[in-house]
């Protein structure tokens, strides 16, 4: 019935892959891609040793956060778009989205976004990872609050180890919140255990 609600007040929906940076949301991007789903991308930001599989990005909703014409949004309802968790509070009330949110272990995310930085030069920018992840933990309590308050988001959580680990399983229940129709073995290929870098022996969420 919730659902119905939705498609009639806000039309189709617009699925987005959301997370933190380095949580597993490119390879979530790959997933849907494998399964049959058109993703938004604009291919700007290309592949490196850090996504040796592709980003997947697309460089104008990194700028939702500064204008004010999000108009365009409506014209992917029924596509797949990745942004980083920090805007979905900018996204415009007047869509439905089903948003993938991928979780991820903090001290594995903070070892992976050093890294990055290290191969880019830019480690002397760091800031202190006790800092981080306590900016990180207040981050995520906020958007989990809006997404199981605002009535236009339905959300689907995911644990990049449980991904990792079983892709068909995860496959199967993305398939499911998104209505099915999906390829799901197709999905499930799109995972290669060997990426999983920066693994932590226990899992912590806030």
């Amino acid at each position: 019935m919730k659902s119905l609600y939705r498609r009639l007040r806000y039309g189709r929906s617009i699925v987005l892959v959301s997370g933190l940076p380095r949580s597993g949301t490119s390879m979530l991007m790959q997933m849907l891609e494998k399964g049959g789903m058109p993703i938004v991308t604009d291919k700007i930001r290309t592949p490196n040793e850090d996504n040796p599989k592709g980003y997947h990005e697309l460089e104008r909703i990194k700028e939702l956060d500064k204008t004010s014409d999000k108009s365009w949004l409506k014209e992917h309802r029924g596509q797949v778009i990745k942004t980083i968790s920090f805007l979905l509070q900018d996204l415009p009330l007047n869509l439905h989205y089903k948003v993938l949110f991928m979780r991820r272990n903090l001290d594995e995310v903070l070892r992976s976004q050093n890294k990055m930085l290290e191969r880019s030069g830019t480690a002397g920018t760091l800031v202190p990872d006790e800092k981080m992840r306590q900016n990180y933990e207040l981050h995520l309590r906020k958007v989990y609050y809006r997404l199981n308050r605002s009535p236009n988001f339905e959300v689907l959580y995911l644990d990049y180890p449980a991904v990792v680990e079983n892709p068909k399983r995860e496959a199967e229940r993305i398939n499911a919140f998104l209505g099915g129709g999906l390829n799901v073995e197709a999905m499930a290929s799109a995972v290669e255990t060997d990426l999983y870098r920066n693994r932590q022996p226990t899992v912590r969420h806030v």
